[in-house]
C-alpha cells in the first residue's frame, strides 16, 4: 500500500558504494544535480560530464560513486520509495482501528506526494524501465511489495468482516496497485486524458473503496 519490500540495494551497481553514508558530500551533489538537470531536460540529453561538472567532480570521481548516469536514477528511486512508506504503521493502524476512508487516503496521499514532488525523475525512471533491466526489475520490486502489502490488507478487512468476499485479494491488489501507476504516471506526463493532479487522490481513494468495500462509505465499527 504505502510502501514495499525494500529493493536491495547495492548488489548490481547502482550502490556499487553501498556502504558509504548517504550523507557524503560528493554523493549528494550528484544527486541533486541529476534532479536539476532533469527538471531541464530529459535523461537522454545528459551525460555523465553533465553530471560531475554539475556536481563539482571529475568524471573519475563521479564512478567511484555510480557506475552510470542510469544508477543515479535508480538510486533516488530507491530513496524516494523508502521515504513514502514512512507513515506506512500508522495508515495500516488507523485502518485496523476502523476508518477505512482516513487509512487508505493517508497511505495513497503519502505515496503520491512523494512521486509528485519529484515529478522529473519519476518520469525518467519510467522511460528507464523500456531499456534498463535493472530498471525493470527494480520497479517489479517495487510494484511486488506494494502488491503484497495491499493484498494483506484486503484480506485483514475481510477477516474482520469489514470488506465482503469477492475477486481474489492479491488479484484485486495487482489491479489497484496498476491503477495506481497508470493514472499517477499519465497525470505527471500531462497526457491526454489524464486527470488533473489536484483531482487524482480524490478519485483513486473512492475506486479503492468501492473496489474494497463495495461502498464509498464503509461502515466504521
Amino acid at each position: 500500500m504505502a510502501t514495499a519490500a525494500k529493493p536491495k540495494a547495492a548488489a548490481t551497481g547502482r550502490g556499487r558504494r553501498a556502504t558509504r553514508a548517504s550523507g557524503d558530500d560528493r554523493e549528494r551533489a550528484i544527486l541533486e544535480t541529476t534532479e536539476r538537470l532533469l527538471e531541464e531536460r530529459p535523461l537522454s540529453d545528459i551525460s555523465v560530464d553533465d553530471l560531475a561538472k554539475g556536481a563539482g567532480i571529475s568524471r573519475p570521481t563521479f564512478y567511484f560513486y555510480f557506475p552510470s548516469k542510469d544508477a543515479v536514477v535508480l538510486t533516488i528511486i530507491d530513496r524516494l520509495v523508502a521515504a513514502a512508506a514512512g507513515s506506512r504503521e500508522e495508515a495500516l493502524t488507523t485502518l485496523a482501528e476502523g476508518d477505512p476512508r482516513a487509512g487508505l487516503r493517508q497511505a495513497l496521499e503519502d505515496l503520491y506526494a512523494a512521486f509528485r514532488s519529484r515529478r522529473a525523475v519519476t518520469l525518467a525512471a519510467a522511460e528507464l524501465r523500456v531499456t534498463n533491466p535493472e530498471a525493470r526489475a527494480l520497479w517489479a520490486e517495487v510494484m511486488e511489495g506494494w502488491v503484497a502489502d495491499v493484498t494483506a490488507v484486503i484480506e485483514a478487512e475481510r477477516a474482520r468482516g469489514a470488506a465482503p468476499a469477492g475477486e481474489p485479494a492479491r488479484d484485486l491488489a495487482i489491479a489497484l496497485v496498476q491503477m495506481n501507476e497508470r493514472v499517477q504516471y499519465a497525470s505527471f506526463a500531462g497526457e491526454s486524458p489524464s486527470l488533473e493532479q489536484d483531482r487524482v487522490l480524490d478519485v483513486l481513494v473512492e475506486i479503492w473503496l468501492r473496489a474494497i468495500y463495495g461502498t464509498a462509505e464503509p461502515a466504521k465499527p
